[in-house]
């Protein structure tokens, strides 16, 4: 073993590169929230996480997080476009297209929560009057947590319709 490596690391040196790529993108992200934060006059402390194939990167604060949820917006809107404009700073420092995940003031953690719930419910529905159900319009991110939680509900879902009108629907078995 080299000095600096881990044994992980050595055995797996295709994953160990994906990993630093990822700790990468998730230390430059860090850098530019934390000069927006700085522009902003707003406190908070950056986490930064590797979930997955993709860098986490969520802006945390112990006082109350009403100016934290200025960053946040009406239903995450402002947090979308802040994770694009993130995702575009670490095109730009690596060349390289970035899939990160931002989260504020836990925003997408409960969101998270409160879709996974709502996909579970919607699939015992569905598994209990055979019929398919449509769901409101959401956001890929939205999306993506919902289909999971039929998949894992043990039904089938697709997205159907244009954005940003594209939704979930819940297929019976």
């Amino acid at each position: 073993m080299t000095e600096g490596t881990t044994p992980a690391a050595e055995h797996a040196p295709e994953g160990g590169d994906t990993l630093t790529r990822l700790e990468q993108e998730g230390e430059i992200a860090a850098d530019y929230l934390e000069g927006l934060l700085d522009i902003a006059d707003l406190d908070g402390d950056i986490d930064m996480d590797v979930e997955g194939d993709r860098a986490a990167v969520s802006i945390i604060s112990d006082a109350t997080s009403r100016d934290l949820n200025k960053l946040v917006g009406r239903d995450g809107e402002v947090l979308e476009a802040l994770q694009e404009l993130t995702r575009l700073a670490v095109h730009r420092e690596t060349g390289d297209r970035s899939r990160l995940m931002l989260d504020i003031a836990g925003y997408r953690a409960r969101k998270r929560a409160e879709l996974a719930e709502l996909g579970t419910k919607v699939a015992e529905e569905v598994k209990g009057s055979g019929h398919p159900v449509k769901l409101k319009p959401m956001t890929p991110f939205e999306r993506k947590i919902v289909h999971d939680a039929v998949a894992a509900a043990g039904l089938r879902s697709e997205s159907e319709g244009e954005e940003p009108e594209r939704r979930v629907v819940v297929l019976p078995v």
